[in-house]
């Protein structure tokens, strides 16, 4: 049985393949943010939890709807649309970048870090949070360090959601942020 959404990565990786001069694909727009790694298997599996709790939701909406009971259906209904909204932006969180710089989005908050106000971007051994909790283990983080003097802004970490358990990963996704370092600052 034929397994088109196996076949489908690989047409992505062909097509990465063909312009691996860096030449920019015609729709593309040069300022374009993309993560230089894939969400981990802790981000996407949160968010699914999330939706499934929203699906939940929206069918007693329906029913509480069907009831009669209109505001309470309004209540379920925007319950589970602030439950969508934080699973999408669970999924947006992570560093990302473009020409233009280096953004960390957090769930709250988002700071962009623009490539000429970056002195360098390096990995180091440092007290990091496990899963964005308080609790604080040793590990590893990609870290940007600004032209300012201001403290280095960790972009990445080997214990988040998208990295945890996954040290391959996380040396992968360092070697492409420093990348692009590399190549924006030339």
């Amino acid at each position: 049985m034929p397994l088109p959404f196996l076949t489908a990565d690989r047409a992505f990786d062909e097509l990465d393949d063909d312009h691996a001069d860096g030449a920019a694909l015609p729709h593309e727009t040069q300022d374009r943010w993309r993560r230089p790694y894939r969400p981990g298997p802790w981000r996407v599996g949160a968010a699914a939890v999330l939706l499934l709790l929203a699906s939940y939701l929206l069918f007693a909406a329906m029913i509480v709807a069907f009831a009669g009971a209109l505001p309470g259906a309004g209540v379920c209904v925007a319950a589970a649309t602030a439950v969508i909204a934080g699973a999408l932006r669970m999924l947006r969180v992570g560093a990302w970048v473009s020409e233009l710089g280096v953004r960390r989005i957090g769930f709250f908050s988002t700071t962009t870090l623009p490539w000429a106000r970056v002195s360098v971007v390096r990995t180091v051994q440092q007290p990091v949070k496990w899963l964005g909790l308080p609790r604080t283990v040793q590990g590893q983080a990609v870290v940007a360090v600004p032209n300012a003097g201001d403290p280095p802004r960790p972009l990445i970490t080997d214990h988040n959601a998208d990295f945890l358990g996954r040290p391959e990963a996380f040396d992968m996704a360092a070697d492409a942020v420093e990348g692009w370092v590399a190549e924006c600052r030339n």
